[in-house]
């Protein structure tokens, strides 16, 4: 596992990870785009 060494993309999978769980608990309307950037941030946080 490969952590991002990029600040940026770093607070980015970070944001994208606590909106995708936040959404994920029901401060949302809709389910899949929680689902998408809690994806799209551990993506981003390993480095894929």
């Amino acid at each position: 596992m490969n952590i991002t060494k990029n600040l940026g993309m770093l607070l980015l999978a970070i944001y994208l990870i606590i909106s995708g769980l936040m959404g994920l608990m029901g401060f949302s309307l809709g389910i899949i785009m929680p689902i998408l950037a809690l994806a799209a941030g551990i993506l981003i946080l390993i480095g894929k």
